[in-house]
């Protein structure tokens, strides 16, 4: 059946018996697809239901709905057209795992991270509304999502302006980890029914009626509140009735019948409304059931067993972190650790398993996060936030305003730096660098090595001041000469013999000018690696002893445009030392989704271009890449 479903409009004839078998066939081609390629899989055997129900009542793409995440988009895809690539899920030239304008007229609004879908879908509504246009405009938003404060402003004005808009509440108790705090025990407890709404609009209509209808309706809103405090627990139907929305639900997630007759009631309905849709995420894979947490975000596994296919050898090194957070909160009663919704994928699992006292998981909410930690550094405590790098873009003003001007001892832990890989442009980590290098007082570290990691984070239990430290997922490993460790800021190691060709390399290069480094002695170029782990503060020393007639090139898995290379021309520059040649790094653009290694060749980063590029340097030729 899954086949012949080219677009939406193949779901209008089809019986609930139909739609059933047709739930199944998506949820085996998820489970096969993701199985093999990885992928978001729990919350996309969710809502299943969910998305063929919308997709019957509403007409895309005239139409608009904007998922958030988006990472729940997969079965959206399936049923506008794109069910024949749909096996090129995440891969190099395949279609992305979140929702992508240039990718089908059906996406009407790129998203990757959590609490946008609202604050869009008000601006679309917006912008239909001064057009004169008639269209329905649908937020679908995870109960998680609801702990991200963006969502109560896009509430709030879109309840103060009336506007119509729907939002559906995906509510399956789970953002990645089970939720946490007062929000979601509320909305766990939120229970109403949608006869409510219709016995409540029936009654306005009263006022209508000549002579008995005023008395008879002041009569019935006398008793309104008894009524609704005995049957619908008034306080909790008041929280989005106060910001101005009406409110449906809770509807079965996985009862199409049922969803199609309140997407129907909310489209006739002149204002902006909630819908509330109770799913089970993993539903229909007893492995994603059980485990959903684990099954939010996968690499390839095993589908028999669930076990992932690529096991590492190594730990990650966020776990690697995680254990070494843990040593130290052993001796020091002060060292808290915080993570905003991603306990697993940020390794602080490890963390929790030794001290489930000293972890704090604010939910998808990493401006409160880092404010707090400030507030916590503040009370004397030594907190550690552990962040994705892409997402730790969104608490760029509480960094700098309420940590680094006050000079706080807070350390940040951005994992996933660099080029992510499968997820795409919202998640890759190229933008960290940018905004920590101009913050005064800031120290920012790039580990070469997980043992670099760890001294690194040793280093920082005596230091008093703000701190980032950026490492990518995972790694070549390389060896490391142990006699430099423990870890100095401001001192950079030369990893190779002296040469009259440096290669500055902070990071995830390190590894990479080391590959670099012998295919360049392979052409008869001597090289010196410099593992530069100190990007701010730099070494100085090392810098103004660079002699005046040496080839200096720079190597950052990041933005060129305000990143290490930059800030070390511009350092030398202002004090008239030898000048990089050239700063290798990723330019101004975009990169999508695929497999890390075709994405650094994409961005010139790979070790054969940059090694050809620096030969043309050596040579004094022109090099154009």
């Amino acid at each position: 059946m899954l086949e012949k479903i080219h677009s939406p409009r193949d779901l209008d004839g089809m019986s609930y018996e139909q739609l059933d078998r047709l739930a199944g066939e998506i949820r085996n081609e998820l489970i096969t697809t993701v199985s093999a390629n990885g992928g978001h899989l729990a919350s996309n055997l969710g809502i299943v239901e969910l998305t063929l129900a919308l997709h019957r009542v509403f007409h895309m793409p005239e139409d608009r709905i904007i998922f958030d995440v988006g990472h729940q988009s997969y079965v959206h895809k399936m049923i506008t057209g794109r069910y024949d690539r749909f096996s090129t899920l995440r891969s190099y030239g395949g279609i992305a795992g979140f929702p992508k304008r240039s990718e089908s007229e059906y996406d009407c609004f790129e998203t990757g991270h959590a609490s946008t879908a609202i604050s869009a879908a008000l601006g679309i509504a917006r912008a239909r509304d001064y057009q004169h246009q008639k269209y329905e405009v649908i937020a679908v938003v995870g109960d998680g999502a609801l702990t991200g404060g963006m969502c109560y402003e896009a509430l709030n004005d879109a309840g103060n302006s009336g506007t119509k808009m729907i939002v559906v509440l995906n509510d399956n108790e789970m953002s990645i980890a089970p939720n946490v705090g007062a929000l979601s025990n509320y909305l766990t407890n939120l229970r109403i029914s949608a006869g409510w709404q219709s016995a409540k609009r029936k009654v306005r209509h009263l006022n209508r009626i000549p002579l008995i209808g005023k008395p008879v309706y002041r009569l019935i809103h006398g008793t309104k509140q008894l009524l609704r405090t005995v049957f619908v627990r008034d306080t909790e139907l008041g929280f989005f009735e106060a910001l101005g929305f009406a409110y449906f639900g809770p509807i079965n997630g996985h009862d199409l019948a049922g969803m199609e007759n309140a997407f129907r009631q909310a489209q006739m309905y002149k204002g902006p409304c909630v819908i509330q849709v109770l799913t089970k995420k993993g539903y229909g894979y007893d492995k994603a059931e059980e485990r959903p947490e684990a099954f939010h975000g996968t690499p390839p596994f095993y589908i028999e067993t669930g076990y992932r296919i690529d096991k590492p050898a190594k730990p990650s090194w966020g776990h690697i972190m995680a254990d070494t957070l843990a040593d130290l909160a052993e001796k020091d009663e002060r060292v808290v650790a915080i993570t905003a919704a991603m306990k697993l994928g940020t390794g602080l699992d490890h963390f929790a398993e030794r001290f489930p006292d000293r972890i704090i998981d604010v939910g998808i909410a990493e401006e409160h996060a880092a404010t707090m930690a400030a507030g916590l550094a503040a009370g004397g405590m030594r907190p550690y936030v552990a962040v994705y790098a892409s997402f730790f873009q969104r608490c760029y003003d509480q960094m700098l305003h309420d940590v680094c001007m006050q000079h706080l001892p807070v350390t940040f832990l951005l994992d996933r730096s660099g080029i992510g890989g499968e997820d795409g442009q919202t998640h890759h980590g190229l933008f960290d660098l940018s905004i920590t290098i101009p913050v005064p007082g800031l120290t920012v570290l790039a580990p070469c090595s997980s043992e670099e990691l760890i001294s690194m984070l040793k280093w920082t239990a005596g230091q008093n001041g703000p701190c980032v430290i950026r490492y990518p997922k995972s790694v070549k490993a390389i060896e490391t000469d142990r006699e430099y460790l423990p870890f100095r800021p401001g001192v950079w190691h030369a990893l190779t013999d002296e040469s009259d060709v440096i290669l500055l390399a902070a990071g995830s290069m390190v590894s990479r000018a080391m590959d670099i480094h012998l295919k360049l002695a392979s052409e008869g170029v001597r090289t010196t690696v410099v593992n530069c782990s100190s990007v701010k503060p730099p070494d100085e020393d090392y810098l103004s002893s660079v002699p005046r007639n040496a080839k200096v090139f720079t190597l950052e898995e990041h933005m060129i445009n305000g990143g290490f290379g930059e800030y070390v021309t511009r350092v030398c520059k202002d004090r008239g030392w030898t000048v990089p040649v050239r700063c290798f790094g990723v330019g101004d653009t975009y990169i999508q989704h695929g497999d890390h290694e075709h994405l650094m060749r994409d961005a010139g980063l790979d070790a054969e271009t940059v090694a050809d590029a620096i030969l043309r340097a050596v040579k004094g030729e022109e090099y154009v890449g």
